[in-house]
Order: structure tokens, then sequence, then C-alpha cells
């Protein structure tokens, strides 16, 4: 489960993002409101994490955002103890549920876990695009029903261009996402084309046509034959 958990607290977003980490979540963060809807809108999440003060734009700016644009993703917003009149402006905006700080980790984790429920009630866990399926849940890649033994940063990069299927995916944010901080385009400028024509190679795609290339921009998956 992908969760992006939004703070301007440092120490928040580390101990926060360790923890959940720790239960093998899946944790981006974004220290303001407009680097929070930059990952937003470029990606999928399974819920977003957001506190209310946040730097350049706010929290209820950002969901407000979201419900506009059609997004339905869980938001857990994060309020200021007895602050009773940001709880119900969060929830009247579309919230699903807030949490008071400073709270516990286990309060976190179980909000999550009830969250995260409810999505995975409606939502399925593979995601695919031509004759090949990726199960987020167990890791699994399949090609034509066989099994793909893929490497960490080989299912990261799939697993991406398949949430996005359908939506060019520029190489800056594939590496932003895949690599993180730990990304230098000086040095590692050619490290995406190496994971990608290995991708190409365990999947039978030589050609280009499950992962295609956009020149200038980035890549590509869709979902039929063009």
């Amino acid at each position: 489960m992908r969760i992006l958990l939004v703070d301007d607290e440092k120490t928040i977003l580390d101990e926060v993002g360790e923890i959940m980490r720790g239960q093998r979540y899946d944790v981006e963060t974004a220290p303001d409101g407009e680097k929070a809807m930059e990952r937003i809108m470029v990606q999928p999440f399974d819920l977003v994490i957001l506190d209310i003060m946040l730097p350049k734009q706010d929290g209820f700016s950002v969901l407000r955002e979201m419900r506009r644009e059609k997004m339905t993703t869980p938001v857990l917003m994060l309020t200021a103890r007895g602050d009773t009149d940001d709880k119900v402006k969060g929830l009247d905006l579309g919230a699903d549920d807030y949490l008071a700080k400073p709270f516990s980790s286990a309060e976190l984790l179980a909000r999550v876990r009830a969250l995260l429920r409810r999505v995975s009630k409606h939502a399925s866990p593979v995601l695919s695009a031509w004759a090949v399926e990726l199960d987020t849940v167990t890791r699994e890649v399949l090609h034509k029903g066989s099994p793909v033994q893929l490497t960490p940063k080989e299912f990261a990069i799939l697993e991406f261009l398949l949430y996005n299927k359908g939506r060019a995916v520029s190489r800056f944010s594939l590496a932003e996402h895949v690599w993180g901080d730990e990304f230098d385009p000086f040095t590692m400028s050619n490290y995406i084309d190496v994971h990608i024509k290995n991708l190409r190679r365990k999947l039978g795609d030589a050609r280009g046509r499950l992962i295609e290339t956009i020149r200038g921009v980035g890549y590509i998956v869709r979902d039929q034959d063009r």
C-alpha cells in the first residue's frame, strides 16, 4: 500500500515514516502543500496523511483540490488537539478521518489500517497491461501466466508505470519515485535506460510495445496495440 505523508515538521516525516515503513507500507513524504499536490497528480496513493498547517498551500486547500479533481483517495487529517473547528471543516471538505497531535504510533497505525481496509474492499491489488500482471500485495509479476523475477528497482519502475497506465511518465518523475534523494542526474543518467532495457528483456518486450518510449519526455504503458 502506497501512502503519502504530508507535514512540515521533519521529525514527524522521519519518525512516522520510519514507523510505517516498518509495517511494510510504501511511504513517500512531502514537506508542504505544493509538493504534496505535485506528487498526488503524478501518481495514485492508497492513503494521504495530511497536516492542516502547511507552508505554501495548507491542508484544507490540498484536500479541496483533490476532491475537486474527483480523487477519492482516503485522507487522514492531522489536527491540533482540541481544535473542533478544524476537524469539522476537514470532514466537511471530504476528509475520511482525523487524528489530533500529539498522537501515539499505535493510534496512528490503527487509523491507517482501518482506512486501508476500506480501500482494499473496493480495489484490486493486481495491475495489468497486455500479458503482464503485477500484484502489489504479494509483489509477484507474471508474463503470460509465468512468473518473472525482477529486482526491487525493476519492480518499482514497472509498478509505477502500471499505476500510471495510459499516461506519460517523465524520466525525472520515474527517477524521483524509484531512487528518491539518492538519484543524481549527473552521475546516474543512464540508470533508468539500463533498468528499462532489462525490464523489456525479462517481459519479452524487445520492441518496446509494452513500455513505450516517448522521446524527450519519458515512458508510457498502454493497454492495447496501436
